[in-house]
């Protein structure tokens, strides 16, 4: 059930996310999306999950009776299903523009020109906070034959120091490639035969240049031989100026039997331009949420570790005091310093209570008198974590120990946890990546 509140939910995506990955696997869940009164395009990830399945549309009350007759017909179709001709085409759908779950701010608040915390931010924007890992990476990309890596939770603005890579290599003359890999479907991510070609694929559609993917795979040499040859041989040389591959989510690949091939084929791009001229011309910069260190074997094989690597870190004092004069200073000194104590500094979640308070839908008294209630401003985010932990017991019993003993005695499930953005490391001590995490999940977690 699709509405202009629940389509930017965490949880939402969450949930069809997972019926996805069932589908590809088991050939169900069946996923029927219905648009209740909305008729804007789907913002990605939703559209790539959703975008090639028919859909129903539900105005008001009068629709009801058709669309459980469409449903049930749907169901009893199953895959042979088709969309009636009486609904109105996707097509229609692209000249609408893309707004948001979150509640638009009062007319009073307007002159403030709030922006809804949420999705990749324009490199631009007045509530950007530059870290000191911008100029860095600014920097680095500006120069010739690098390689970058940002890593950080979910929600920690990696997309968007991406997006601000990008800009400045192409203000330098550079070409940019952008892959998700979140893309990959899971045939792909599990036979190295069908994802090395279509690597090569993908990145030369992107680049718009000839394919010649089949003609190099006629050659008896391995996928990562054959993927370096292409890249070397033709599309480096085809295009005939430096170019930035820029590759989001590339810890989907984590979880491959052929992980460390293509992370090795990586390094070996980086310690080509040493040597090989035409290697210069390629940057590489890699987004992931995961820690590599622990999932490849051979550290000397890895592209995690060489280059330009930025970790990316919650907001300090200072720049939360910033982003809450570029919010027309919502809160007083008091209780400027009550959300630094309760979200330690949480990117999404300081631009959350900012933009809910300035925006007046929130007063200060409610955002942490209801911080961790059902219907407070966290909830969805919270809920999302623990839809995240649900039915993975080791995790459960890790950040109950972190919570309870402030230790986490399996490093791996250390690493996973910090990975997911709910624990931190100080020196030996291990603890709740703020007191909202710390709240929540002392009362919703059980082992």
């Amino acid at each position: 059930m699709l509405s202009a509140q629940s389509i930017h939910s965490e949880m939402l995506e969450a949930e069809v996310n997972l019926a996805h990955n069932f589908a590809k696997e088991q050939s169900r869940p069946m996923i029927l999306p219905v648009r209740l009164a909305y008729q804007e395009p789907f913002s990605y990830p939703l559209s790539a999950y959703l975008n090639h399945i028919n859909w129903f549309n539900w105005e008001n009350p009068t629709d009801t009776p058709l669309l459980i007759e469409e449903l049930k017909r749907a169901i009893a179709c199953g895959s042979n299903f088709t969309q009636p001709e009486t609904r109105q085409p996707k097509t229609e759908l692209s000249q609408i523009p893309k707004s948001s779950s979150l509640p638009q701010p009062f007319p009073s608040a307007q002159p403030m020109g709030l922006e809804m915390p949420e999705g990749t931010m324009d490199s631009e924007s007045a509530f950007y906070v530059e870290r000191s890992s911008d100029p860095i990476a600014l920097a680095t990309i500006s120069k010739q034959g690098v390689t970058i890596t940002i890593k950080g939770p979910r929600q920690m603005g990696k997309s968007s120091l991406l997006i601000r890579i990008i800009e400045t290599a192409r203000n330098v003359g550079k070409q940019v490639a952008f892959l998700d890999f979140q893309l990959f479907e899971k045939a792909a991510l599990s036979n190295a035969d069908i994802f090395f070609p279509q690597f090569c694929i993908w990145l030369t559609e992107e680049l718009e240049l000839t394919n010649k993917v089949n003609e190099y795979w006629s050659s008896p040499l391995g996928n990562s031989q054959r993927c370096t040859r292409y890249i070397g041989r033709h599309l480096l040389k085809e295009l005939g100026k430096p170019l930035v591959l820029a590759m989001d989510e590339v810890e989907r690949l984590f979880d491959t039997d052929f992980r460390s091939d293509f992370f090795g084929m990586l390094r070996s791009w980086h310690n080509n331009r040493a040597t090989t001229p035409i290697w210069k011309q390629l940057d590489l910069t890699l987004v992931t949420s995961t820690e590599p260190y622990q999932l490849i074997d051979n550290l000397n094989q890895s592209p995690f570790n060489v280059g330009q690597v930025l970790e990316l870190e919650d907001f300090t004092s200072s720049q939360v005091a910033h982003l809450n004069q570029s919010h027309n200073s919502p809160l007083n000194p008091r209780e400027e310093q009550q959300l630094i104590g309760l979200l330690n500094g949480h990117p999404y979640l300081v631009r959350l209570a900012l933009y809910l308070v300035a925006s007046h839908r929130l007063s200060t008294t409610e955002l942490f008198n209801t911080a961790t209630a059902d219907n407070g401003p966290f909830n969805n985010h919270l809920r999302n974590h623990l839809f995240r932990l649900h039915s993975k017991r080791e995790l459960v019993q890790g950040m109950l120990q972190v919570i309870r003993q402030n230790i986490c005695e399996d490093e791996s499930i250390f690493f996973r946890l910090r990975g997911a953005g709910l624990v931190r490391r100080e020196g030996r001590t291990v603890l709740p990546r703020c007191q909202l995490y710390s709240n929540f999940f002392q009362e919703h977690l059980r082992g």
